[in-house]
This record gives structure tokens, sequence and C-alpha cells, in this order.
């Protein structure tokens, strides 16, 4: 069972029967025509659109799979993929879950038993408190001491949701209780602790994979600091900062992370990395990440068979000094946002759908043209990963593959990541994670519209002329002539 929905569903259904093994699909009620229902061997209704009436029901899951011999779930990424109380429930009905052991779900998923955990093995920690806030002016002294400005942190969670940066001793105490308040709310725990706030870091994480048999790798970072809100929007690996010194430094961190919680199957570790390439552990995540395709891309490895061998018990079949880095690899999560009103949500339904082709280009989606996006839901509708030998190849193949990528029905992260590519800072490879904040304005965005319109038209004109006045141009308009009275394909689907 993959208990999921969308893209990641589809991604873990299709590795699956590459594999031989059957799959069953769960769906809500606006799902039921979705591509993962309709890919699966078997599909079940488990309930309404809200995820606390559907994908969140881990116990119905659970029964599911016992009524219909199902012996395995791939719970994908967010929704009950880092719950510990289900992977403990999942193992006690004797059934197989395609991730870690609920022991390092409960180690890793709380920030501050991640940090105990690691504090024994060497890892680079950013300065701060050991514990939860408990008592006001105590953390006041221990905020002074590490000096201003500090970071308030939820312990629970993760998305940026109970983070509140402080500045100064006078509005410490509102910011910890808005901090406080805002944790309760996303997490049902207000435990929040405090940290040395790193202004400027990247954001860097590295793919590890173990075995049961004690067996860990890294497979690399990839490079996550274009993020609004907290959350990623741009990946990328390998990162434009890291020397092979410090990708293997922190890579072995990372290992000794994961030996640390006895830790098996597909896990990241984050670390905030600072402009002297100084580099500190954030927290560990216990899942697929969404951005695993470039890490994909670069090793030529499959994590999903991975995670799935390793569930079966298989070892490791490499060691760490048989990987390699091949070539560059740059994701853009497609988002049903709009760039130009602060990244909110713009959902509607999916009015034309046509996606990018060849060479070095991947779409992972969960969506065909015709249907609703639900607002029920995380507004990504698709992922769009390239590769190529080098990064600046890769940055002009995303380009060419986001020209390509025809969305119409509401708007989307798609101009943002033409943005993104073309951005002096971004192809230098100088950014860090206040690169929306410091370089991005929406009117940018329209901007470079008119100049793509203004470029396609002067085009079609020279085109146009050519015809006329029998160019090399002509041969080409009589083999593709259409309706369109000569006007390229291009242009018309622009204007």
């Amino acid at each position: 069972m993959v208990a999921n929905r969308g893209e990641i569903a589809l991604r873990v259904m299709r590795t699956a029967r590459e594999m031989g093994i059957r799959t069953v699909a769960v769906y809500s009620e606006p799902d039921r025509n979705s591509p993962h229902v309709l890919f699966a061997d078997e599909a079940y209704l488990i309930g309404p659109a809200p995820s606390s009436q559907s994908y969140l029901r881990g116990d119905y899951l659970i029964e599911l799979c016992l009524r219909h011999g199902i012996d395995a779930i791939h719970p994908g990424y967010g929704f009950l993929s880092e719950n510990a109380g289900f992977a403990r429930a999942v193992e006690q009905a004797g059934l197989i879950l395609v991730g870690p052991s609920a022991i390092s779900m409960d180690l890793m998923g709380n920030k501050l038993s991640a940090k105990k955990a690691v504090s024994d093995f060497n890892i680079p920690m950013v300065p701060g408190t050991p514990g939860a806030i408990s008592d006001m002016a105590e953390a006041r002294k221990v905020a002074e001491s590490i000096g201003f400005p500090v970071l308030l942190k939820a312990a629970a969670g993760g998305g940026g949701k109970g983070m509140r940066v402080v500045n100064a001793s006078s509005e410490f105490e509102e910011q910890l209780q808005l901090a406080q308040n805002e944790a309760r709310s996303a997490f049902g725990d207000d435990a929040v602790f405090i940290e040395k706030y790193i202004g400027s870091p990247r954001h860097i994480e590295i793919q590890i994979m173990g075995d049961q048999h004690d067996n860990v790798v890294y497979l690399f970072e990839r490079e996550c600091s274009i993020q609004r809100r907290h959350q990623k929007l741009v990946e990328e690996a390998p990162s434009s900062c890291l020397t092979p010194e410090i990708r293997k430094a922190m890579g072995e961190a990372a290992v000794r992370v994961a030996k640390a919680c006895h830790y098996y199957g597909a896990g990241t570790v984050e670390f905030l990395v600072d402009e002297d390439l100084n580099y500190y552990f954030l927290e560990m995540n216990t899942r697929l990440q969404v951005e695993h395709p470039v890490t994909e891309m670069i090793t030529g490895l499959d994590l999903v068979r991975l995670q799935i061998e390793v569930a079966e018990g298989k070892a490791l079949s490499f060691k760490q000094e048989d990987l390699k880095i091949h070539g560059h690899s740059i994701e853009l999560r497609i988002c049903a946002e709009d760039p130009r009103n602060n990244f909110l949500p713009d959902i509607g339904k999916l009015e034309r759908y046509i996606r990018p082709q060849g060479t070095g280009v991947r779409v992972d989606d969960g969506y065909e043209q015709g249907m609703d996006i639900p607002i029920h839901y995380d507004p990504m509708i698709a992922k769009l990963v390239v590769h190529a030998e080098t990064r600046e190849l890769a940055m002009d193949r995303m380009i060419r593959a986001i020209a390509e990528y025809d969305i119409r029905g509401f708007a989307t992260t798609l101009p943002f990541g033409t943005f993104v590519m073309q951005h002096e800072a971004f192809r230098s490879g100088h950014f860090d994670t206040k690169f929306i904040e410091r370089y991005f304005k929406p009117e940018l965005l329209d901007s470079q519209s008119d100049e793509l319109v203004e470029i396609a038209a002067l085009a079609a004109v020279l085109f146009q002329d050519q015809v006329k006045k029998g160019g090399p141009a002509a041969a080409t308009a009589s083999s593709t002539a259409a309706p369109t009275g000569g006007m390229s394909a291009w242009r018309m689907r622009r204007s």
C-alpha cells in the first residue's frame, strides 16, 4: 500500500511495478480519478477530503492491509511518513513499514531529542539551549549570552512553523509567546528552544541510506537555499559552494547522525552552512524527501527501490567508495501558487497541461489535464527535474523545459523558476536562504514576460520576412504550414 496521494504515490508505484510488486492505492473523495488511483492494481476509498478523515487515518489504513492481504506500507512524504506512533502500530500489526524504525523516528522527530542523540558523535551544533524553555528569565539570560539576534524554534514539526527571530532583548517575551502559540496550534506541542541566529546561511542536506545490517552511506548533498516561508522551491545537486573536502566531512557527519539513532532506510540530515563554510547540524528527516530525484539523477540510483530492498532485509549492494557524482541536476517545485501575490495558493481547474520533454528532463507529477487541484492538500502539483553534464548546462536546460511546460487555469511557480535560473546570484552560485528577500520582486516577472513576448514577436516578423523573400525560412514555412497563417507555435502559445 502506498499511504499517500499525487506524484509521490505514483512515483513509488512505478518502481514497485518494475520490481514485480503489486500496489494498492488509497484515495479521498476528491482524488477518486487521480492518476495514482488508476495506476495501482487495487484502490480503496478511505474518506472525505480532509486529511484527518482520510490520509491520516492510520488505524483504518492498517485495518485495510490486514483485511486485503497487504503486507507492506510505503508512506511517501508528509501525512504519516514521520509519525512514530503509526510506525509502531504497523510493526505491532505484523506489517512492514518501508521506512525507519519507530525508535529512530522518535529520536529524530523532535529537534531537542535529535540534538541530544547526536551530541556525543562529534557533530557541529548551532549554539543554543539544550532543552525547551521553561523559565522566561533564565531563557532571556541564555539569549543574551549567545548574543542577539537569536532564533526561537519549535521542538516538534518543521516547515518554518513555530519559528521566530528575536533581534533584541526587549522583544524576547512577545516573540516567545508567538512562537509557543504557533507551535501549539501546528503540532499540539508548545516546546520551544533557542539557537544562535545565522543570518544568511546556505541550507544544505545530505542524503543517507542505511540497511538493517549496520551499513550506512551518504549519497552526497542537495542545495536547498531557494525558499519561501522556510519551504524549498528550488533544489540542486551537487551544491555550488562545497569543496570535495567539506562534502566528505559533511557526509561522514551525516553518517554519524544516522548511526546515533541506529537508522535504516532513506533519510536526510540537514545542515546550515555559514559564509565561511562552517556547517551546523539542523535536523534529520526520517523519510524520503520531495527533492530526492536530483540525488537519483547524479548517482544513477533509484532511492525507492533501495528503500524497498532495505525493508525486505537486504544489505546495501554498494559501498561508499563505489559512489560518484555524475553531472548536475536541478529541481523546481511547480506549485499552484501565485509568485506575484506573495506565493499564495491559487488553485483551480487544470485547463491545459502539456509537459516538457527531451534529453535530461524528468517530470514527477500526479495530475492530468481537466482535473481540479483540491484546496485540502499541499499546492505542489509537479516536480520538474533536469540533468546535464555541468551546472550551467543544467540551468539552461531548466529554462528550456520551463518554456515548454504549458499549464493554464491558475498561477504557478514556473515563471519564478525562470527568474531564478536567469539571475546572476544563482548562476554564479553566490546566494543563500535570503535569495527571495534580496532579489525577488513580483514586477520583475512582468518585465520578464514582456521581454519574452517582444522576442517572440521579433522572431515571428523576421521569420515572415524570410518567407516573403524566399530565404531559408521559406522551406520551413511550406513544410509546417497550418491555419495559423505562418505564426510560430511558440509565439501562439504565449500570445
